[in-house]
């Protein structure tokens, strides 16, 4: 089948997602046939090196032998069972698993990012109405934060596109300044800048914590507000806050957990204990949906009992799936036997020193780096940029998609010298093809008669 006639199928039949479908009238889908590692082949034969891992969600490179072995081998075992009332060897496995990694045990499943914040913000105030506090059920998050698409993560999620186009439905949170470090002040670093946010944080808490069940952050980055990174300082600020005030603290580590930050999880460079973890995206290595709220025994126990209005009311039919948990499993394994978050610090040094004629081009402004993470801001004039140098980075055999007028890689942990030199080249050249578009459009509107719109 070829990209053009399988394209053509999917825009008559598939709703994508996040996508203004017109939009595919000018610029054609991307047809994947299969994927091995990082790189993904189209229907025609092209490859496409998946530097944004598939939406943050791929770790160890497509179609891992170790995994797919744990999920063929699993398959033949058990393919599912209801959770409520039965259990299985991997979900008890996972969350045995998870508890010792993070140190907040009772795991809690859904089936993605977003079913996590639910669970999370639900479990708090269900958690303060059950300690005699049903008043507390109002929450609080950073400006530009990103939680997930469902009602109650769009309540505080603060990304305007997301957010307005639901409103009437939402119950929306209040936001406080975000930490980040590009706010700092001449001569200020990025601790600065955090412990300026926590003072506004703390300024907040005074007021409302009186009503406030909990503060949700993404640690250390924010990563749909255009890869915003931020100070660990405000972490431990935050919690201290949050201990004082009587908040919990909930931290998404949807999008920063399982290495991408350079540590397992982003929270830990803080040294803090959460009342909350969210995690999914690379939880199954990129291979199956499953997500995961972890918290602590205190809160655990004020749901504990017989009675049903007083236990946790949040279910879904592929609860704990035992596919998934294994392909969790197997990832976790991969982590323990490459010594992976030891190995990333390796290859993230190829990539910054490959990176850095990128970093010192003369439109790119703030370029920044944690982990496995790396950004830039573009100063172009160009209002459909992100669209631009999609299109010229898949020219160039690269899955790149800006955020606004940010460029960002977020790529699988498996990339070769050779793939490394095809990311870092390709996206210096896919910014040069958009900034000569944007030259060529300047010079068309020089000469176009006045009054004239080229």
């Amino acid at each position: 089948m070829t990209t053009s006639s399988l394209a053509t199928r999917s825009l008559a039949a598939v709703w994508h997602p996040c996508t203004p479908m017109k939009r595919h009238e000018t610029e054609p889908l991307l047809a994947i046939a299969h994927a091995r590692g990082p790189w993904l082949v189209d229907t025609e034969g092209r490859r496409y090196l998946d530097a944004i891992s598939s939406w943050w969600v791929n770790l160890f490179g497509h179609g891992h032998p170790h995994i797919r072995a744990a999920l063929v081998e699993q398959l033949q075992q058990l393919d599912h069972v209801m959770l409520a009332g039965c259990t299985h060897a991997p979900v008890v496995e996972l969350s045995e698993k998870l508890a010792a990694l993070t140190g907040l045990g009772h795991a809690s499943y859904g089936s993605d990012g977003a079913s996590a914040t639910e669970m999370a913000l639900k479990m708090s105030a269900h958690y303060w109405r059950n300690m005699g506090r049903p008043e507390k059920n109002g929450f609080v998050g950073l400006a530009g934060g990103y939680h997930g698409e469902t009602v109650g993560a769009l309540s505080v999620t603060d990304v305007p596109v997301f957010r307005n186009a639901y409103a009437p439905l939402l119950r929306i949170s209040d936001t406080v300044p975000s930490p980040d470090a590009r706010a700092a002040q001449p001569g200020e670093t990025p601790a600065d800048a955090a412990r300026r946010a926590a003072a506004a944080l703390e300024a907040w808490l005074a007021r409302h914590h009186s009503r406030t069940a909990a503060l949700i952050v993404e640690p250390l980055i924010q990563c749909a507000a255009g890869m915003v990174m931020y100070d660990p300082d405000y972490l431990r600020l935050a919690r201290s806050l949050c201990d004082h005030y009587q908040v919990h603290l909930v931290v998404d580590e949807i999008a920063t957990g399982f290495g991408r930050t350079g540590s397992l999880f982003a929270h830990q460079q803080a040294g803090i204990r959460p009342d909350f973890i969210c995690l999914s995206k690379g939880l199954t290595g990129g291979t199956l949906p499953l997500s995961a709220v972890l918290t602590t025994d205190a809160i655990y126990q004020a749901f504990y009992g017989t009675d049903a209005a007083r236990a946790f009311l949040h279910s879904h039919s592929y609860t704990g799936n035992p596919l998934a948990c294994r392909a969790a499993l197997a990832t976790l394994e991969l982590f323990e036997q490459l010594d992976t978050v030891q190995a990333n610090q390796a290859l993230a040094a190829q990539l910054t020193a490959a990176f850095a004629p990128l970093s010192a081009h003369p439109r790119v402004r703030h370029a920044r780096h944690l982990g496995m993470v790396w950004a830039w801001d573009i100063a172009t004039t160009l209002p459909d940029f992100a669209q631009r140098y999609h299109a010229a980075a898949r020219a160039r055999g690269l899955l790149l998609r800006p955020i606004g007028n940010t460029l960002y890689c977020m790529p699988p942990y498996v990339l070769t010298a050779d793939d490394v030199r095809h990311l870092a080249t390709g996206a210096l050249a896919a910014l040069d093809d958009c900034l000569h578009q944007e030259a060529e459009q300047a010079a068309q509107a020089r000469q176009a008669p006045e009054g004239e719109n080229p």
